[in-house]
């Protein structure tokens, strides 16, 4: 494709050089530029792409997208044999140029997007396995993992930067996929990684604490989740939750038509929760019944997103009921593994103080008379105030605590702990280990509960590895719970 047909569109400020030169690839890292390919400096937030065009160049690259002017000379442009393109914003350029390289695939599905604090990856994974169940071919894009069809391929972010997504709903386009389901998060937002991306619904669960260490603040936090909404064209839908104080927020200044959604309140689409146990819910959905093998109220907004996105978009409502009765949990939410004794080890990805405080109320509401135990640890180099915010939830909710590492990265797991411990007073102290080593509080976690106790294991969820320092190891908490059983059968406990 030639440079002019794919900057069309990215604000363009000037070009240097011919415009019909044919490109084969656009990046922006200097490390992948080779002859032919568009490079496109990025000024990101470690590093300037800007420093590396001259590395660029040398590389072969044939043209070169720029934002700041202070960074190339007229006799380097001059002498350098290559096309020059200085635009407005070259993050916002990379998605349009993405797009457009990519033959904007994004129009060539029905791209749904979702955004919220809580509950996207399960939403759009089964958002995902049950349109596949309807007959259509899809693809997703996740935090646990992508898929193009059937084909998975491993999950670096959230959301994805430009040329990955693109690359990938082209694949999906071209597989034949009708839908794709997506992630969209605050950060991927605010960096612009959703530029050129034409979306047909946007899908917002909720808004509690979470990513402040980047954004700084709740409203910074919220402005960059509202601004999915506002790009949304006229003739998409956006799917709001109503009993979220921020659900009307969210879509107050959007062109898209708004569908509301609500478990407590007059909306378009309604849920409220029949019976409840471990193995599943009965839901009265619209006036009709419907099971899942889904616990918990936050799991009822889940599928209750899941359904109205699926009938807005024109799926037939019993066969979405029927669907919505046959999806299991996305992995590493809410899985249930049962244990000597009757214990119930609960893995979870809560790693914010809402989500630990839904899981915890599920669990205790559906078992009030066993013994409830939490474990947990927070993130290293992340969000630092919403540590002793989960303690004084694992501490109002639990009967027994175990402070434990997460992914400490580069701070030490004892520092992260007295944080946690920050947020509890001498009661909950009273209940609560510290144990450093994970797979040590696990192990005395499931040894030491009373018969028929729920043992929450919260933070890791679906991740099978731990980061402690800059290294990355393998930690799978099914498999360390699995061996643990194994042990008590084996040895009586």
């Amino acid at each position: 494709m030639d440079i002019g047909k794919i900057i069309d569109g990215c604000g363009v400020l000037k070009t240097e050089g011919s415009l019909v030169t044919e490109i084969s690839a656009v990046t922006d890292d200097s490390r992948k530029a080779a002859p032919g390919t568009m490079f496109v400096a990025v000024r990101g937030f470690s590093s300037d792409g800007h420093k590396y065009i001259a590395s660029a160049i040398e590389k072969g690259a044939a043209a070169i997208v720029y934002e700041d002017s202070g960074a190339v000379t007229p006799d380097v442009m001059r002498d350098s044999g290559v096309t020059w393109i200085q635009v407005e914003s070259s993050r916002h350029a990379l998605g349009i140029i993405a797009s457009n390289f990519y033959g904007n695939p994004s129009g060539k599905l029905t791209l749904v997007g979702i955004t919220g604090t809580n509950g996207k990856t399960t939403t759009v994974t089964l958002l995902y396995h049950l349109f596949r169940n309807l007959g259509y071919e899809c693809g997703l894009l996740s935090t646990i993992a992508n898929y193009v069809g059937t084909r998975c391929s491993e999950a670096v972010n959230t959301t994805s930067d430009p040329l990955t997504i693109n690359s990938l709903l082209a694949e999906m386009a071209d597989a034949g996929c009708e839908y794709c389901f997506m992630e969209v998060s605050s950060i991927g937002v605010e960096q612009e990684r959703i530029a050129g991306l034409t979306f047909k619904a946007g899908i917002f669960s909720n808004l509690t604490h979470d990513h402040l260490d980047y954004h700084k603040t709740f409203a910074e936090y919220l402005r960059c989740k509202k601004l999915f909404f506002d790009g949304l064209p006229s003739d998409a839908f956006a799917i709001t939750n109503t009993d979220d104080r921020n659900g009307l927020v969210m879509v107050q200044n959007t062109k898209a038509k708004v569908v509301t959604y609500s478990c407590r309140s007059m909306a378009d689409h309604t849920c409220r929760i029949m019976e409840e146990s471990f193995d599943g819910m009965q839901l009265s959905i619209d006036g009709k019944e419907c099971w899942t093998s889904l616990i918990g109220q936050h799991n009822a907004y889940n599928i209750l997103a899941i359904y109205t996105t699926a009938v807005t978009l024109g799926a037939d409502r019993e066969e979405t009921l029927v669907g919505l009765s046959r999806l299991s949990s996305a992995p590493g939410r809410l899985e249930t593994i049962r244990g000597p004794r009757d214990i119930s080890a609960v893995i979870d990805y809560a790693h914010t103080p809402d989500a630990m405080e839904n899981v915890l109320r599920t669990l205790r509401e559906i078992a009030p008379e066993r013994q409830l135990i939490c474990l947990f640890g927070c993130g290293g180099d992340r969000d630092k105030t919403k540590r002793p915010e989960m303690a004084a939830v694992a501490q109002k909710m639990a009967d027994r605590i175990i402070v434990t590492s997460d992914n400490s990265r580069t701070e030490r797991t004892e520092d992260i702990m007295d944080d946690i411990r920050a947020g509890m007073d001498a009661k909950g102290r009273a209940k609560s280990i510290f144990i450093a080593d994970r797979k040590e509080a696990i192990r005395t976690a499931l040894m030491t509960a009373q018969d028929g106790a729920t043992v929450l294991l919260a933070g890791k969820g679906h991740e099978t590895y731990q980061i402690i320092g800059k290294e990355k190891r393998h930690f799978d908490e099914k498999e360390i719970v699995g061996e643990i059983f194994s042990e008590m059968k084996e040895n009586g406990l």
